[in-house]
């Protein structure tokens, strides 16, 4: 660990270094302390092809954005400040180095929770947050006034039955236990960045399952880590403990049966990110399975959030389980003295000019019934790209029938009805 800079007492004193020469040698030093971490973190971002990767806590999108250049400066800053005191007075790098430890703080805090929350809109509240205490505290530690406030804030205590609690000692907690947090969210993020990055199928859905539970675990620990290193004892959360239990077995019941189903149905892989299923009515492509919910989405964009226990306890059509290929059909009608083997032969051509139609298994035109105005005929055919869309490859089928049948000159009948009328 390093030792933090001593706080500026006397401002006189520290402003008259600013005027003695050995100034220049500090500003000189600090500059190449820049450029050398530049260098090295431009280096490292190509050789390890991480250029415009916002996935990643280190590097991020720029060099200036990751947390990478920050911690190569504060490094290089410390061993250029204890060079440093062996021959000149200090005054640039008594604030250098609290500006940089401020500047890591935020920078860390920024990305990691940009990277485990992607969308959530409160991480933007939460990084100005990071920002104001990173700096207000970098202020107070440079000026001296940091052990003084600690000191006030230590008077400011109250008694909670046979313990004592400060204010200074619910601050150091929250500091700590989001600390341990983000650390946690750390690991846990760069564990499931590796675990998704070349899964597909149905290891998605398994790697997905075991990041969630991996996060779920990390933060757990955290957190128990965070109440230790405060000073709780934990022994005392066991009546808690027993509390939240009987309230999960009581009132929690559906949400603790959302995500036990969700962890199964990640586990056992009975549907799959990429799968199209059709539930209660709907039918879509899974696009999302969380630990709660799944998100899918129809053909159409709409999106149906579908709570875990559902897929569990209702009957799932799954279409892509076993094999990805979709049966499609569509119903023809023509006049009785149509010939039928003409109509078959057309309606299969019109199928197999659509090249999302398989071959193997080959469209199948079949006369299904004898309807009240015309022959009805039906013609199947498979899919293997579902995703790309169902209502579209009808059409463009249909429109190929309705020309081919009016090329060949193939009535196509509509509804009519005869009135006879009776004299008298």
């Amino acid at each position: 660990m390093m030792s933090p800079p001593p706080p500026i007492d006397d401002f006189q004193g520290w402003l008259l270094g600013f005027t003695q020469p050995t100034v220049w040698v500090e500003f000189a030093a600090l500059a190449a302390c820049v450029v050398i971490a530049w260098a090295l973190a431009t280096g490292l971002r190509r050789a390890l092809g991480m250029r415009d990767h916002t996935a990643s806590v280190l590097f991020g999108r720029r060099v200036f954005d990751g947390a990478l250049f920050p911690l190569l400066l504060l490094t290089l800053g410390h061993v250029a400040r204890v060079l440093l005191l062996k021959f000149v007075p200090l005054a640039v790098f008594k604030v250098a180095i609290p500006v940089l430890v401020s500047l890591v703080v935020i920078r860390l805090g920024v990305k990691v929770l940009q990277v485990a929350f992607t969308s959530a809109p409160w991480v933007r509240v939460l990084e100005r947050t990071i920002s104001w205490l990173a700096w207000g505290v970098m202020v107070l530690w440079v000026s001296g006034l940091l052990p003084v406030v600690l000191n006030e804030l230590d008077d400011i205590h109250w008694k909670v039955g046979a313990s004592s609690l400060s204010l200074r000692t619910l601050l150091e907690g929250a500091l700590t236990a989001g600390a341990v947090m983000i650390v946690m969210l750390w690991i846990s993020s760069a564990i499931e960045a590796r675990l998704l990055r070349s899964a597909v199928g149905g290891q998605l859905s398994l790697r997905k399952a075991i990041a969630n539970a991996t996060r779920a675990v990390l933060l757990f620990f955290g957190l128990i880590f965070a109440l230790s290193a405060v000073g709780i004892d934990l022994t005392a959360l066991s009546v808690l403990g027993g509390a939240v239990g009987v309230g999960i077995g009581l009132g929690l019941q559906k949400l603790a049966a959302n995500y036990v189903s969700g962890f199964v149905i990640l586990a056992e892989r009975s549907m799959r990110i990429g799968d199209n299923v059709r539930i209660d009515g709907f039918e879509g492509r899974i696009s999302d399975i969380t630990a709660r919910y799944t998100v899918i989405r129809s053909a159409t964009g709409r999106e149906s959030i579908v709570p875990n226990e559902m897929l569990i306890t209702n009957r799932v059509e799954n279409l892509s389980l076993a094999d990805p290929k979709v049966w499609q059909s569509s119903v023809v009608s023509v006049g009785y003295d149509s010939d039928v083997e003409l109509v078959r032969r057309l309606l299969s051509e019109a199928a197999l000019a659509q090249p999302r139609v398989l071959r193997d298994p080959a469209p199948n035109a079949a006369l299904s019934a004898f309807g009240a105005d015309g022959l009805e005929f039906t013609l199947g055919y498979w899919i293997a790209d579902p995703e790309s869309g169902q209502l579209n490859l009808r059409s463009d089928i249909n429109l190929s029938i309705l020309r081919a049948l009016r090329e060949n000159g193939i009535d196509i009948p509509y509804p009519q009805r005869v009135v006879h009328m009776r004299n008298g």
